[in-house]
């Protein structure tokens, strides 16, 4: 599935995927959620959120983790 709302560009923030149209890293998003942060504290705290675009990080993360290869080593 392509994600139209998240655009990795290497001129905006070196690189790292953002939201399109601003420069606020999937990370930065992904980091809030997980330390508790509510979607509305998110659209509260970064005006130019939309509630699509908290998804759009949620689905790129998603997206990015099932397309991972884990290699094991013997220990």
């Amino acid at each position: 599935m392509v994600n139209t709302q998240i655009e990795i560009n290497p001129a905006v923030m070196l690189g790292k995927p953002v939201i399109r149209g601003t420069r606020i890293p999937v990370e930065l998003v992904l980091r809030k959620l997980s330390e508790g942060a509510t979607e509305t504290d998110l659209l509260d705290a970064y005006p130019r959120l939309t509630p699509a675009d908290v998804h759009a990080a949620l689905s790129y993360a998603a997206d990015t983790v099932a397309h991972e290869t884990i290699l094991l080593q013997p220990a």
